[in-house]
């Protein structure tokens, strides 16, 4: 399976470095903090809104469920993190041979934290919205193909990522869930304070 991981990132990584503006995109994709501001902003708008009271109240507890899942997500991997520390690319191949488009992160390449973020932002709304939560997952997929395509990771970490992301959620809506009423009384007092 290495021999493969490796074939499909160079496959991935040469085509970095032909096309400047599509460079430029996946640089921005791959950041750290686009798109999990953005799907953060996302789920602010999801909060407040709602054809109805029943509708929004579960638009809450997707965002609930999905703050919840991406909590887990960032613990799982910083708990892989201090058992498996695999090289970046960039570390393990001659210089040259990676064609980096991104700074040097210093953390474990597996699993990919920044793609189990963003799986869980979009299977923690998925699982309560749908609609919102597919458009979701294009950003997701996005991320996960930029961070091989920018040379910081290996698709197995990223396949990782997307897992743990996907996995933990159903764990967080099981926590919510056994919360119960905590989360509905939790809700009912924001309303009442108007940030519901």
């Amino acid at each position: 399976m290495p021999g493969a991981d490796s074939t499909v990132f160079f496959w991935i990584n040469g085509l970095a470095d032909h096309v400047p503006i599509i460079d430029s995109f996946m640089r921005l994709i791959a950041s750290d903090y686009l798109i999990p501001l953005s799907m953060t902003l996302v789920l602010f708008v999801l909060w407040f809104i709602g054809p109805d009271p029943e509708r929004r109240e579960r638009n809450q507890k997707a965002v609930m469920v999905t703050f919840t899942a991406v909590g887990f997500a960032c613990l799982i991997v910083k708990i892989i993190d201090l058992f498996y520390d695999r090289l970046r690319p960039f570390e393990l191949y001659a210089t040259g041979e990676v064609k980096m488009l991104f700074y040097t992160p210093t953390d474990p390449s597996f699993p990919a934290n920044m793609v189990a973020v963003a799986f869980a932002f979009a299977m923690g709304t998925w699982l309560l919205n749908r609609k919102l939560g597919w458009i979701l997952f294009i950003p997701a997929v996005l991320v996960a193909f930029a961070r091989v395509y920018v040379g910081v990771h290996f698709p197995l970490d990223v396949i990782a990522g997307a897992a743990i992301g996907i996995v933990v959620t159903f764990a967080a809506r099981f926590v919510i869930r056994s919360l119960e009423p905590i989360p509905t009384l939790t809700i009912k007092a924001a309303r009442k304070l108007y940030v519901a």
